[in-house]
């Protein structure tokens, strides 16, 4: 059984985990972008832990294809005040985020894992949480949120995304960085067309085999609307149904918006394979 070494947490990876998403944006491609609103942060926080989920997941800047950049101390001031507010909860909470000192604040004031899209590699990236106990998570992106999906392009996307990870890996190993800290995310939709997606999908085995913990988040993105035909607010029955399948293909950790309706998937899923519950 895999254990992620998650801050002050030990998290047991023998059944699968979510990770659920708690938007502080006011443009969230999923229209629950909550801003500023610390109450109505702290209220979906806890009706996520309610419903089931294993971690939080912290966003301040939103990263959907064509979004702007925020500043960094706009994306601090959104998000740190709940983090602080969040940190003594019993789930660890993570910070979505690529910005060094959003790292290094969030870290503060009690965050226990970094989820980086950029796979630490701004600089001063792996510096900021080379020292700590958090838990890292590293995502491969082609090119970066604005243009990222104008037209992505790969030889060999399975390959290509699993030897970046590699490279990653090395860089935060190579830097002191423990294996039981690290986890994976082959970063669906971060530029990549639907057939590089699905390519993927088919293929989370080979992800899984690097030994280290994997998550995936699908959660109502555009892959499933091309797949589906429906906008981003019925995609729910489309997201639980991807979340299964990288469960069944090895993934620990699934991130997602509907907390209940992918437990109660998961909850059948154990009962039917014998996974603990």
């Amino acid at each position: 059984m895999q254990v992620l070494r998650c801050g002050r947490f030990r998290l047991e990876l023998d059944r699968p985990r979510i990770m659920a998403i708690v938007n502080v944006t006011p443009d969230s491609f999923s229209g629950d972008g909550l801003g500023r609103d610390l109450d109505a942060a702290v209220r979906r926080a806890q009706a996520a832990v309610d419903a089931g989920a294993d971690l939080l997941d912290i966003g301040g800047e939103s990263t959907r294809p064509g979004s702007e950049p925020v500043s960094e101390q706009e994306e601090l001031d959104r998000v740190i005040p709940l983090v602080e507010r969040l940190a003594d909860w019993a789930v660890p909470v993570s910070i979505d985020t690529f910005k060094p000192a959003v790292m290094r604040e969030s870290l503060r004031a009690g965050a226990s894992l970094i989820n980086d899209i950029n796979a630490f590699r701004a600089p001063g990236a792996i510096d900021a949480v080379r020292d700590s106990e958090a838990a890292l998570c590293v995502m491969h992106m082609q090119g970066e949120p604005r243009g990222m999906q104008s037209d992505p392009r790969y030889d060999d996307v399975v390959a290509e995304v699993l030897e970046f990870l590699e490279r990653r890996v090395r860089a935060l190993t190579d830097k002191g960085v423990g294996r039981d800290r690290i986890l994976l995310d082959p970063g669906f939709g971060f530029g990549k067309t639907l057939e590089h997606n699905l390519a993927l999908f088919r293929t989370l085995d080979r992800f899984v085999a690097q030994d280290y913990p994997m998550l995936v988040g699908v959660s109502r993105k555009s892959m499933l609307g091309a797949i589906t035909g429906r906008p981003v607010g019925e995609r729910v029955h489309a997201s639980v149904a991807a979340a299964l399948i990288a469960v069944g293909q090895g993934a620990q950790i699934v991130r997602v918006h509907d907390v209940a309706a992918t437990r109660d998937a998961l909850k059948v899923w154990q009962a039917v394979t014998g996974v603990p519950a």
